[in-house]
């Protein structure tokens, strides 16, 4: 072999080790907008599966609409919506002007000259601190966190190219971008949800009131009945430029959706699916894509329970969307104590789910104070139990004892659940390590019937076990009855109390077609 061969040889080896990297890049699968091709995503990648927990925040010009609002009466979320519903012009169920009219009327005027328009117009956003918002959000144990980018009101939460009406114009930041800044840098994940699907809904209402000028059509929608469910190409225009433009400046790890999305043509949502997961692909991460119902098929991306989850666990993996109050500032907001968010949490968990819970902040962008407890008591139990909960995975049972919700689907947490001691859920880290969650604090034994010897979803002997957070022995026995435990003296946290059993672990014998294995 020649000098001058063996060169050219060393060269093509050197150009083919190189070409590897790039060849392996083209052998990714690109995403065709078709549902077929669209269903060999990974829709749950591992990141969300051990994340378990999430936060949004519902913040905006509607928080400062609903400022001074008269306490005791009830008011609707969709303020810029119901603002117009005089009861004559906009019906109303009852034929009287609902609340949300009659506070505009008062706080503004008539919404015919102070339109929502002017509701934007309003926005003062001076308190907002993403580094704040994302030290505490981190503080809460959260693992994926972010804006709503867009809700109803089809105002932008971001410096926005795509619609006029944004952050930056009206308000002079930009949130997501320091919000995705300050999360990254905690170790989190970013997200943003969109809601603007329903806008075409939203706004009928302001059409049909009037005093919406041609002008702000961009805002409002071009008109159209309050009846109709058919968005004209404007509006899937729009819709589109705003999400494209989020995803390619903001490249986040989720996208989450609010419903409504399910009644737009099937070719804008495939359009969506796949040129979020290409870009996915292009950025090296895999992203994720969330859902209400019907939108998506289950294969394709996360399905969401809007304040509610399923009443026995479900594969593949799913979120459910929740607010310890209203979703936006209210000015006598009842909030969910901590042991009721941690309840839930653990419930959903230990049925395959994750956690995405809202943080409603003041008109201002400040997080109120009992919001920020609330965080942070969250946090201190998840600092305890997080190695029950983070990175997790169902066990054989979801869990036992006497408190169940009586069905699952959306808003099924008006269901008043408050859970006992003899309330159990389950979560497994690999085979050999699972964990018990008590939902409250026991005073005497604790009996987990599920690991009786009697029943065969145990099959390994127990080596140890050991309460999260404390160092005191743990006595216990198991017999016919269950797996029964001593009430420990003491216990690390005021809320549900994680067993870690460590487990021996299953095997078998490898008989092999042996000659000694067969002698008799």
């Amino acid at each position: 072999m020649t000098n001058k061969t063996f060169f050219v040889l060393a060269l093509f080896g050197v150009l083919l080790i190189t070409a590897i990297p790039s060849l392996h890049a083209q052998k990714k699968t690109k995403f065709k907008p078709e549902w077929a091709s669209l269903e060999q995503v990974n829709q749950t990648p591992d990141w969300f599966l051990d994340a378990k927990l999430g936060i949004y925040a519902h913040w905006g010009p509607v928080s400062e609409a609903m400022a001074e609002a008269e306490p005791g009466r009830r008011y609707g979320g969709w303020h810029g919506m119901l603002m117009y519903q005089d009861g004559q012009k906009v019906p109303t169920k009852n034929g009287n002007p609902s609340n949300n009219y009659q506070h505009h009327v008062k706080k503004y005027g008539d919404p015919a000259v102070y339109g929502y328009k002017h509701v934007i117009e309003q926005f003062k956003p001076t308190a907002f601190d993403a580094k704040e918002w994302a030290r505490l959000f981190a503080l809460s144990g959260a693992k994926f966190a972010g804006p709503v980018a867009m809700h109803h009101d089809n105002f932008a939460m971001w410096d926005s190219k795509a619609t006029r009406w944004n952050s930056m114009n009206y308000g002079g930041i930009d949130p997501s971008a320091e919000l995705k800044r300050e999360i990254e840098a905690q170790g989190m994940k970013f997200m943003a949800s969109f809601h603007h699907a329903f806008t075409w809904k939203y706004f009928a209402t302001a059409h049909a009131y009037g005093g919406v000028s041609r002008e702000d059509y961009d805002l409002y929608t071009n008109p159209h009945p309050i009846d109709s469910d058919t968005p004209d190409q404007d509006f899937y225009k729009a819709w589109w430029a705003k999400l494209k433009e989020y995803i390619d400046k903001y490249q986040p790890d989720l996208i989450w959706f609010d419903w409504w999305l399910e009644n737009m043509d099937d070719e804008i949502r495939q359009k969506f699916l796949a040129y979020y997961y290409n870009q996915g692909l292009k950025w090296g991460k895999e992203v994720a894509v969330s859902y209400k119902e019907s939108t998506f098929p289950v294969t394709t991306a996360i399905k969401d329970y809007e304040r509610g989850r399923p009443n026995q666990p479900k594969t593949p993996a799913w979120l459910t969307d929740t607010s310890p109050g209203a979703w936006f500032y209210r000015s006598d907001a009842q909030f969910k104590s901590p042991n009721q968010l941690i309840d839930i949490l653990v419930d959903i968990v230990a049925k395959n789910g994750v956690m995405l819970l809202n943080v409603p902040p003041d008109p201002d962008g400040s997080i109120p104070k009992i919001m920020v407890d609330l965080l942070t008591d969250m946090g201190a139990w998840l600092e305890v139990n997080g190695e029950a909960i983070y990175g997790t995975r169902p066990w054989t049972v979801f869990g036992e004892g006497p408190t169940r919700l009586p069905e699952g689907g959306h808003k099924i947490e008006k269901i008043k659940i408050e859970y006992t001691a003899a309330d159990i859920r389950y979560t497994r880290k690999s085979d050999k390590e699972f964990f018990a969650i008590v939902m409250d604090q026991p005073t005497e034994e604790i009996v987990m019937h599920a690991l009786s010897t009697q029943i065969g979803a145990l099959n390994s002997r127990i080596l140890d076990i050991r309460l999260l957070g404390s160092e005191e022995t743990i006595n216990w026995d198991r017999d016919e009855r269950g797996l029964v435990i001593t009430a420990p003296k003491s216990f690390p946290t005021d809320y549900a109390h994680a067993f870690k059993i460590t487990l021996e672990g299953y095997t078998e014998n490898d008989i092999g077609g042996t000659v000694e294995a067969h002698k008799e």
